[in-house]
Parts: C-alpha cells; structure tokens; sequence
C-alpha cells in the first residue's frame, strides 16, 4: 500500500496544539457579550482505498493502487469585540498531510479537510483576517453561542451583517446545517457544498472581500464580491480584484412539520482570464497536440447557480438537497470540474439507542459535466482534479456517503466514513472505488 508517512508524526502534532489549549480561552457569561475568546481544533483525517479496476491512467487520474493518505489541520480562532457589534478575527492554521492522490482523480472529492496543497510537514498559514459588523434593526434578542470565528452576543432578529477581509465565501453563502462542515459532517466535496459552484478561493479554499447579510422577519438576502485567483487553481489571489467573483444569495425560511426549514438559491458570475473548452480543442486539432484551456485564456464571464435547501423532520431527524449548475463552456476556475451536480441526504441523531450527541449521515450524489468538456478530458486535457488522457466511456460521477460521528467527551469526537464513487472523473472505464476513513477531532 502506497503511504507517505504514518500517523504517529500527525498525533504529535496534535498533542503539541492541543497541550496548549487550556488557558488561551476566555469563556464570557452566558447572558453578556464576550469581549474576547479563543477556540481552537485538531482534526485528523485517514483515508484508504483497495486496488480498483483501471485499464488506463493519466497525470490527473487517482491511483489505482491500494493506497491510503493523511491529512492534519490545526487551526485557531481567536476573536475581539471592538465595539457594539463590531468584531475582529484572526485565525492561523497548521496543516500537513495530503488528499488521496495529492487530491486528484475524483470530481467529487473525498476529503474536505483537504487543500489543494499537500506537504509531508507541517506549514503554518494564516488563513483569516476579517472584521465584522453586526447592526440590530430590531425584533426580539437573542444570544449567539460562543463559536470559532463568533464571539458570545446578544443581538436581534432583524439585523444586517458586513463581513470584511480574507475569509472563506462557504462561511457566509450555501451553508447548512446537515451538510457543510467537513469537520463534523459529510466529507465529500460536492455534498458540503454545492458542487457546481465554483466559488473564489486560492488553493486552500480563502479569499478577499465582503459580504452584506440583511435579515428581516422570514428572509434574508446576501451580496459578496470577492478576488479569484490570479490564475484558475492558483495558489496566489488577484488582489488589484480585475479578476472577480459576484454573488448573490436570497434565503427564505418557512414551517413544515412544525419546524422551520430553509431554502436559498445563489447565483454568481466569474469574471478573469479563462479558457474555453473548445478554443481549447480547435487549436489541439490545428496543431495537433493535447488540448490546453491555458494557452486559449481571454477575459470572459462565467455564470452559475444553486438551490439549497434544509428540513428538520423530527427532533433528531433532519434533511437537505442541493442542485446547482454552471457554464460548462469555460473551464472550472477555482473549485473543481462539475458542471452540474445534485446532491441529497439525511443526518440522524443518536437519541434513539441512547447517545444524543452521536450523528449518523446518509446522502449521495450525481455529478456531470458538459459536452464541451467531455469532449475536452476525451482528447486528454487536464482539468482542476481530473483528466485520466482519455474519456472513451462517458458516465455522471456517482457518490454515496455514510458516516457515524461519535461524541467521546465534551472536546473529542471520532467518526468513521464509507464513500463508493462509481465513475471517477466521469470514466466508466475506471473504478468502482470504495474510500474508507476515519476522523478524530478535538477542539475547545
């Protein structure tokens, strides 16, 4: 089995962050808002998957070797009142690992903890620097508990919020509550966000710029423009913003079953330097070479959009779908190559055989890409995370996902995860795949 390095240097890591932890959090009373506090994780993430079925491979293709990789993210969060609504957040990070196949080969890809940058020791970043503003407009008042990158606070109903600097877009659009945080939920790509939604983001998934939330009675509505990076999948991001991303996020909530559900749809526009697929194709057939969308890039525009929705059923029993869509025309600039994607599932409590804090998780989803694009991977070009040389056998990517989370103590949780991809990359020459893994997590 093909593996870069075991796990007892990673739980050294995390002991070493960990062992710090007990006097950097100041916790506020419950009933007053906090001036100051610190949170802070570890999460450990180990996944495996058996020798499969693969007849051919390219330079984007995942292993088809018996292989088993690891990921490590510590990160901090530590946050300042600095007036009546005002707040100030920095979070640095640690990570070290890599995604199975250096996190290629899978549309959908398995672990979100992940980036895009692998490194067999650990490397310090600092992930987000941002300022936010909360204004009450009214309604009754409530408390926000006290949570990484949210200070303990009252605040009304109705109220606008305005976040400033570098932060990650999925923190204030397409969240949900069953299916979003890689940490404690799902661990696919494409069911913790909306898979066609290629969302501003440098290869480890942060961004510059700002978002205004206005929340009155049963709606919201959010607006967020935001820098690309300097090039699709780039590690640097376009801070002069001539390349950019707007967003748009209308949220309705509503009651069903007596419980208050949610449905968003989210529309954006890319606007950069990209390359079209068939540019991409007519200038491989005149020169007779692999198609490359990096030697056709012009400044273009590059639409998208999402439908999310989340439905409590019962008390421990909950529900989401998502669909989403973009222009599958212009190659993929920051997230992954999906064109389109649908993606549902439920998350049950664990009240039923005694343990309320443990979760189960069920969903799956389908994934595809356009003609233009199939035509383009067929050819042998690379994309974000897939291009296997060839695509003779087209096929939508086929995920389901299956975990159980189980609170140990108040600080410690353990999961394991079971993922089957039929089609990696969209190739039903290649797989079934099955992905199995495990999550230790530790935070205050």
């Amino acid at each position: 089995m093909n593996r870069r390095f075991g796990i007892p240097q990673q739980i050294f890591l995390c002991l070493l962050v960990m062992a710090g932890q007990a006097p950097c959090a100041r916790a506020a009373d419950d009933q007053s808002d906090e001036d100051f506090a610190v949170h802070g994780q570890v999460v450990f993430i180990d996944q495996y998957h058996p020798a499969f079925r693969s007849p051919y491979r390219g330079a984007n293709s995942l292993d088809p070797g018996s292989r088993g990789d690891e990921t490590v993210t510590a990160t901090l969060s530590v946050g300042l009142k600095l007036w009546d609504g005002g707040q100030f957040y920095v979070d640095p990070e640690v990570d070290q690992g890599f995604g199975l196949s250096d996190t290629l080969g899978l549309a959908g890809f398995s672990n979100g903890e992940g980036s895009k940058v692998g490194s067999a020791t650990p490397y310090f970043r600092l992930q987000q620097v941002f300022f936010r503003q909360a204004i009450d407009l009214g309604g009754e008042t409530h408390q926000t508990d006290s949570a990484a990158n949210q200070l303990g606070m009252s605040q009304t109903d109705d109220n606008i919020i305005i976040t400033l600097g570098k932060f990650p877009i999925p923190s204030v659009f397409d969240t949900n509550a069953y299916a979003h945080d890689a940490s404690s939920d799902f661990l696919n790509w494409s069911l913790i966000d909306s898979a066609s939604y290629d969302y501003a983001a440098d290869a480890w998934g942060y961004t510059y710029g700002g978002s205004a939330e206005w929340t009155q009675s049963w709606w919201t509505l959010r607006s967020g423009f935001f820098a690309l990076s300097r090039v699709p999948n780039g590690r640097d991001l376009q801070t002069d913003f001539t390349q950019f991303q707007g967003v748009g996020e209308v949220e309705a909530r509503y009651d069903l079953f007596g419980r208050q559900g949610r449905v968003k749809f989210l529309a954006y526009v890319n606007r950069a330097r990209m390359g079209s697929y068939n540019d991409a194709l007519r200038l491989a057939e005149a020169t007779h070479s692999i198609p490359d969308t990096g030697l056709v890039r012009r400044y273009a525009s590059r639409p998208g959009f999402a439908l999310n929705v989340e439905q409590p059923v019962t008390d421990n029993l909950g529900a989401f779908l998502r669909a989403s869509f973009n222009n599958g025309d212009e190659e993929t600039y920051e997230f992954t190559d999906i064109n389109r994607s649908t993606a549902a599932g439920i998350s049950l409590k664990g009240s039923a055989w005694g343990r309320k804090d443990d979760t189960v998780g069920v969903a799956g989803v389908v994934n595809a890409i356009s003609d233009s694009a199939r035509r383009y991977f067929g050819a042998g070009g690379l994309g974000v995370l897939i291009g296997d040389g060839r695509l003779p056998h087209y096929a939508a990517e086929d995920i389901m996902e299956v975990y159980y989370s189980a609170r140990a103590t108040s600080w410690f949780t353990a999961s394991v995860d079971y993922q089957f991809v039929a089609n990696p990359a969209y190739n039903a020459d290649r797989g079934p795949v099955s992905i199995l893994g495990i999550r230790l997590k530790a935070g205050f």
